[in-house]
């Protein structure tokens, strides 16, 4: 294959704009999760639950490919392997050592079941291959409302506990001296993380969701402390991404998830090179005004 056909399946847009217009629905699928994503990505970053995100995944894909195997709604598959998942490590892990050590025996345990499943399947092998790379190219109304509704519930109870859960996030056992349930928020946000994750999973598959629900917010977090802020550009960051590997994918021939993931990494590496260049300019500035701060004015100076 030449590079002129590598290109033309990556990027070609021959009646593009018939093709945005039969995808509508898929576009702003793609801007509610990104939305959904932001907002969680930015707790996930915060309590250090990367690892976790990729242990429900894994979970998630399982159950994704077992309603696959029976015949029933996908969705639903994916969100109680999703919910198992994050609820067992919520419930058990206590301590980041043995919390880590759960995801690791439930990634391979989901991943094993995934594949298990989707070997015993016999339709489209485009089924298969989207549970692993994403595929959102067809949503309907339908799907498009219950999907909407499912990220508004999560959106709203992550608001109710926003305040509470973010005290908890940056210093637990003062959260608990002062009266905050820290334990049960932990439950609860494993919860909606694992909803998330079911999700995003439509998006991006189950292999590289850390796309959606870790670059972004950990993009934010390179350029700025504010807390408010960063969730504000998390969100902006994860919607652009979703929804612009959306539209590149439209052109081309591949998955969706190449384009999304390529993009949150494009913001990723531009948020970590403007945080480096702040760094360095800030400590030169402090460097320099040191320096003038310690050389003796002429009038200090002792004449000759």
């Amino acid at each position: 294959m030449s590079l002129a056909d590598i290109w033309s399946s990556i990027f070609s847009f021959e009646n593009y704009g018939e093709i945005l217009a039969l995808v509508q629905n898929s576009v702003w699928a793609g801007a509610v999760l990104g939305l959904l994503g932001g907002l969680v990505g930015t707790f996930v970053v915060r309590r250090d639950l990367a690892f976790a995100v990729h242990g429900i995944s894994e979970l998630s894909f399982a159950g994704a490919a077992f309603a696959l195997l029976v015949g029933t709604d996908v969705v639903t598959g994916s969100l109680v392997g999703s919910i198992f998942a994050a609820l067992t490590i919520g419930l058990m892990g206590g301590r980041a050592r043995s919390k880590n050590s759960i995801i690791g025996v439930l990634m391979p345990f989901g991943l094993g079941l995934g594949i298990l499943f989707l070997s015993l399947y016999q339709g489209r092998s485009a089924n298969k291959f989207g549970l692993l790379t994403g595929q959102i190219v067809a949503v309907d109304t339908v799907q498009l409302q219950v999907l909407a509704g499912a990220a508004l519930a999560v959106v709203v109870m992550l608001a109710a506990v926003w305040r509470p859960l973010s005290f908890a996030s940056v210093d637990a056992e003062m959260a608990q001296a002062r009266g905050v349930p820290v334990r049960f928020l932990g439950i609860l946000f494993m919860f909606l993380l694992g909803v998330s994750v079911a999700l995003s999973i439509q998006v991006v598959g189950a292999l590289l969701v850390l796309a959606l629900l870790i670059t972004p917010a950990a993009a934010a977090q390179r350029i700025t402390a504010s807390p408010a802020l960063a969730v504000l550009l998390s969100v902006v960051f994860a919607v652009t991404a979703t929804v612009g590997g959306i539209l590149l994918s439209l052109g081309g021939r591949i998955p969706i998830s190449p384009y999304v993931t390529t993009l949150s990494f494009m913001i990723y590496a531009a948020c970590a090179g403007v945080g480096a260049l702040r760094s360095r300019w800030g400590s030169g500035g402090r460097v320099a005004a040191a320096d003038v701060a310690r050389r003796p004015s002429r009038a200090q100076t002792p004449a000759a």
